[in-house]
């Protein structure tokens, strides 16, 4: 099946194209950058002879012109902004989504997926996010472009709707979110709060997405908020994959929002290596587990030890000069 890849030269999108490959599908190239694209691939030991088109998805001509080449399409582009900065949330997350997601539906495309976030359930009502839990409404940007898109994407017939949690793992072409946070940690220290963080391999949710990609199943809806970890466990689990002891910082829930308020502050003059923000944040009080079994069994997907996911993670970050060798402890060849 032909498939057209939204967000392709990014961290999900270019996994996903991998394993969109290994299920015998043909991926199609939505990207602004095709050198980019190639690079992101080649990380991934994988021929970048696949048909691209240039294009922004705020573009609908440019959307359309690309849907019309396939047969299904998966939309995984997006804007983050939530441990930096955001240029055009609305802009990705709403009008690039409606162009994607609603031109498809409207040229018969099957299957139509997107890729959303449980950032949509976040501050969540419930002890556990199910794909039942109502939707949030968030105080930070991110929450609400991304709310904004998945009442569209309902709106639609046929759509799809896949929830990650927090992605990680190796190859990201830029370190952000909760590779970010690893990072963070692992050198500088945790902050002891409240709440928590799903960890997800971003191989386990590709492996999921290419999953998806059976015509004539209709609407669904895939929760995979991954392997949820409160932040003294995550800590603890660094600690004990490194060998090398964790700083932790007890920090009262209403004084990191103070302090992430701060921070952003003076990140808009001066540069500060920490992902804090006041967005990222919310996100880290209020998480809880999400309920995703019924996606895996549905899919057919294992999710693989959390252990390997970060002992992975921190081993690429050290290769690729993001952390300092030392900080991986027995995790440095």
């Amino acid at each position: 099946m032909h498939v057209l890849v939204t967000g392709a030269s990014g961290f999900v999108g270019s996994y996903a194209v991998a394993a969109l490959l290994d299920e015998g599908h043909k991926p199609h190239l939505f990207v602004r950058n095709p050198e980019k694209a190639a690079r992101g691939l080649q990380r991934l030991h994988i021929n970048p002879d696949l048909p691209v088109h240039v294009g922004d998805i705020r573009d609908a001509g440019q959307v359309r012109e690309a849907l019309s080449a396939c047969q299904a399409v998966l939309h995984a582009a997006a804007d983050m902004g939530v441990t930096g900065h955001a240029a055009d949330l609305d802009g990705a997350n709403v009008t690039g989504l409606k162009n994607v997601l609603g031109q498809a539906v409207e040229l018969g495309l099957d299957p139509v997926v997107h890729v959303s976030t449980v950032a949509v359930f976040v501050p969540p009502a419930d002890p556990v996010i199910t794909t039942r839990t109502p939707l949030a409404g968030p105080r930070n940007g991110y929450g609400r472009s991304k709310v904004t898109g998945e009442l569209y994407a309902r709106s639609l017939d046929g759509v799809t709707i896949v929830y990650p949690g927090g992605v990680v793992g190796p190859n990201q072409p830029t370190v952000d979110a909760l590779n970010e946070g690893l990072r963070a940690g692992v050198a500088l220290g945790w902050p002891m709060v409240p709440g928590g963080v799903g960890v997800l391999d971003v191989r386990d949710l590709a492996g999921a997405l290419a999953r998806c990609m059976t015509p004539g199943r209709g609407a669904r809806r895939y929760l995979i908020g991954g392997n949820f970890q409160t932040w003294r466990q995550l800590a603890d689990l660094c600690e004990h994959l490194t060998g090398r002891r964790a700083r932790r910082f007890p920090v009262p829930a209403a004084l990191l929002r103070t302090l992430a308020a701060a921070l952003d502050a003076v990140k808009r003059v001066k540069h500060v290596p920490y992902p804090l923000t006041r967005d990222a944040a919310d996100f880290m009080l209020t998480l809880v587990p999400t309920d995703d079994r019924a996606t895996l069994d549905d899919l057919g997907v294992t999710l693989r030890p959390v252990e390997d996911t970060v002992s992975d993670t921190l081993r690429w970050l050290s290769a690729e000069g993001h952390l300092n060798a030392r900080r991986i402890g027995r995790l440095a060849p």
